[in-house]
């Protein structure tokens, strides 16, 4: 029976890893290397090894609606999308009001995570410890939560660019990026297309002398600000969307969203269109980068096919000559240095999991992994619902299929991921947001039924359909169930526009000659429409109406 768990890492999968347990039963002891809790989204000036880092301006490109935790959203006066700092807070006011500070080991590293000799009969681990002094400690544990995340090893892959080591000027990885400052004036070349590539080329732009983008690939670049100046997420992220791309082709699908996407700018014309499809990669989000491009702030560029001293020498054939300053956004490696390679099952690229959570390969399902996933969608809610399932499966409330069984699933997985999307060593991790969410609701027992609420509560059916995919869907019902939840749901929108009222206007009642004129637009509308099915084809409407007709014996 689990009744001690080590949780490494206190980000916001360590936080909500934490409190699963609690509400399970268990005592967690989470294991921190740094001096505060956030992960990621701790922000420090200076970059540390083996640690997550982000710049001084970075801002979130999920809405806080769709990346609070399922009981306790994030307050509704704060914006739509929070700045690294709001964030922190957030995860802060979290941990405080579920009282995890206390459970939490601070500046201590942890080194070693190994199986206990008797782990055959125990399924115990082995933690070992350093403290901020240096000194080591052991603990025997029930169970490992790890919770480290996958942004801590930046991949530079200085081998893939000849001449790098002639190069004149100034380079370095992402991760050691803060801000702009040492780029006034200066000509930088951003090498990769990604979220961070993308953010850091606009922020540069605006001091640099000339920014230079280069993409292997291309990309599609979608606007945080969607239709009616709702977050995307918010206006696409919801049920009836994922219903419908479940029934519809993938292409048709991929059409019609680079369709969406080319009327606002076309890509090929902003040599931005990728090689893949749209929903063969997760795309860009950034709603900047296309006017940098318009305004010749930014110019994108094919992939570096050398450098040569101050010059950097394009695979179009074109030169950039004195380049002041290159920046890789070249992604990042993953990897779990304290496990042991016995834990480690490996399925083509990627470190195979099943159901991207448990080693498959174990005598007990006492390891687990938190938050090693990238979808379009919180990493944050994504993280919640791994770590309800994992204490349900560590308390023996959910049981798991056996090794063979789960190697199996895991293998179908990776073909399935490497059909569906461009995987690399660098991006094995991809699912879809809606079906993972839900496979795992459905594992708990937590996962809302459209039928039953059709039947039931016919409000909250249309809510949970057409509305955004929140974690606190996954609260309406079943262990864990939040009382909360349908308030939270109900007013999602209102934290959603509460932000944005910072001005008072006056607001116009419709009048009623508006609402004729549309009913008139309307009947006329349909009036030709039967007019013209009527000349194409004059049987159709009377065939219809006759089966209308009620039926006499």
């Amino acid at each position: 029976m689990v009744h001690r768990v080590a949780v490494i890492g206190a980000g916001p999968c360590g936080l909500t890893s934490m409190k699963a347990c609690l509400e399970e039963g268990m005592m967690p002891t989470c294991f921190e290397s740094s001096d505060d809790i956030g992960g990621l989204w701790r922000f420090k000036e200076v970059s540390e090894p083996n640690r997550a880092s982000i710049y001084r301006s970075l801002t979130i490109n999920i809405s806080k609606e769709m990346m609070s935790f399922s009981d306790f959203p994030v307050q509704a006066d704060y914006p739509n999308y929070m700045h690294h700092s709001k964030i922190q807070n957030y995860f802060r006011m979290y941990a405080e009001h579920f009282q995890l500070l206390k459970h939490i080991r601070f500046q201590t590293l942890v080194k070693n995570v190994n199986q206990t000799p008797d782990f055959s009969l125990t399924g115990q681990w082995e933690v070992v410890t350093e403290n901020k002094d240096g000194k080591e400690e052991r603990h025997v544990f029930d169970a490992v939560i790890c919770c480290s995340g996958h942004y801590s090893y930046p991949n530079l892959p200085l081998k893939e660019f000849p001449g790098i080591e002639t190069f004149e000027g100034k380079y370095f990885h992402t991760w050691d990026y803060k801000g702009p400052e040492d780029m006034v004036g200066k000509k930088v070349v951003v090498i990769g297309i990604g979220n961070s590539g993308s953010d850091i080329a606009v922020e540069s732009s605006r001091v640099a002398e000339q920014v230079y983008l280069s993409t292997r690939s291309g990309a599609w670049v979608i606007r945080q600000v969607s239709d009616n100046g709702l977050p995307v997420d918010i206006k696409y992220l919801t049920r009836f969307v994922h219903i419908l791309s479940q029934l519809l082709p993938i292409r048709i699908l991929n059409w019609l969203c680079e369709t969406k996407l080319n009327a606002m700018y076309d890509h090929t014309m902003y040599a931005l269109k990728p090689k893949h499809r749209f929903f063969n990669q997760i795309p860009v989000i950034n709603d900047d980068l296309p006017l940098k491009i318009l305004s010749g702030s930014v110019i994108i560029k094919p992939n570096v096919k050398e450098i040569c001293g101050s010059s950097v020498v394009f695979e179009d054939g074109s030169t950039v000559e004195n380049v002041d300053t290159i920046v890789f956004a070249t992604g990042y490696n993953y990897d779990f240095p304290y496990l042991p390679s016995s834990s480690k099952y490996m399925s083509g690229h990627r470190l195979g999991l099943y159901k991207h959570v448990f080693p498959p390969n174990l005598e007990h399902p006492t390891l687990a992994v938190v938050g090693f996933i990238h979808a379009f969608g919180a990493i944050m809610t994504q993280a919640e619902m791994q770590a309800r399932w994992v204490s349900r499966v560590f308390n023996g409330q959910v049981k798991l299929p056996s090794n063979q069984a789960m190697i199996k699933s895991v293998d179908k997985d990776t073909k399935d991921i490497e059909k569906n999307y461009i995987v690399s060593r660098l991006t094995p991790l991809h699912v879809d947001f809606v079906t993972n969410m839900d496979d795992l609701a459905g594992e708990i027992g937590v996962r809302p039924s459209l039928l039953w609420l059709f039947f039931t509560d016919y409000q909250m059916f249309k809510m949970v359909l057409w509305g955004p995919v929140t974690s606190y869907q996954y609260r309406l019902k079943g262990p864990g169930k939040w009382d909360g939840a349908r308030r939270a749901i109900s007013t999602t929108l209102n934290r959603v526009y509460q932000p944005l009222k910072t001005r008072q206007l006056e607001t116009k009642e419709a009048s009623v000659a508006g609402s004729l004129f549309k009913l008139s637009l309307t009947i006329m509308a349909g009036g030709a429409a039967v007019y013209y099915i009527h000349v194409r084809n004059p049987t159709t409407i009377p065939t219809l109406l006759a089966n209308l007709r009620p039926q006499t014996a």
